[in-house]
């Protein structure tokens, strides 16, 4: 009777989080949404900012993998941009070219290129496309080189863009003067912007980053900001 008793105390003594180890704690806030619910984690301490801000969590695009056996792990940019979650990290793996055409990417995201360089992680555009990435909400590219002919880089239509440390390069062409390093639509006509809200939050923010090739690095029907290019 009194180890039972004894038993039932011990039970329900509860265990505070933090006694948990690194890996299960990440292993939890992986079934958390990036934004907010591990936003908000990444507030409560040091600790808890490091794990939920961590590698481990973020979406990779490998092109070695030929099927979708390790989760978390892409062959193409578009496959890792379907599967993401508003919020999400995709880190794009450095070596060889990502080919990427008309991607859209209508939520939050952050696309990062693995390497030491932007130019160690190539995204190419395929002749003809309209561009490479076509943004319709707030995200962000870092470390990356992105390849287009005769066509535009990267197509922003809404949201707010922010480019650092990249280099984006309109290939020789006789027709090169159709190619743009970027293309902004938003606040035009034509650019698909159901709120207020977001109007006023378009922008696009360039920094640190090498434009090459084209008829002019930027085209724009709306308003944009650039930064130390």
């Amino acid at each position: 009777m009194d180890k039972n008793k004894h038993r039932s105390q011990r039970s329900s003594h509860p265990t505070h989080v933090n006694t948990l180890d690194d890996g299960c704690l990440m292993h939890i806030f992986s079934f958390l949404s990036p934004i907010p619910d591990r936003y908000n984690t990444a507030l409560v301490c040091h600790r808890w900012l490091f794990l939920a801000c961590h590698p481990r969590l973020w979406l990779r695009v490998d092109r070695t993998v030929k099927s979708l056996t390790e989760s978390g792990v892409f062959p193409s940019i578009e496959e890792a941009v379907s599967a993401a979650r508003p919020g999400d990290t995709i880190l794009i793996g450095a070596g060889g070219f990502h080919f990427a055409s008309n991607i859209q990417i209508n939520k939050p995201l952050c696309l990062i290129g693995g390497g030491d360089v932007p130019d160690d992680t190539t995204l190419v555009c395929s002749r003809g496309s309209d561009s490479a990435l076509e943004f319709l909400s707030t995200c962000k590219l870092a470390n990356l080189t992105v390849k287009a002919e005769l066509g535009c880089c990267l197509l922003h239509r809404s949201g707010r863009l922010i480019i650092e440390d990249c280099n984006l390069q309109c290939e020789s062409n006789p027709l090169d003067y159709l190619s743009y390093a970027i293309i902004t639509t938003a606040g035009g006509c034509e650019a698909p912007l159901p709120s207020a809200a977001q109007r006023n939050g378009d922008s696009v923010c360039v920094s640190q980053t090498r434009i090459k090739g084209g008829a002019k690095a930027v085209l724009t029907s709306g308003t944009l900001a650039l930064q130390r290019v």
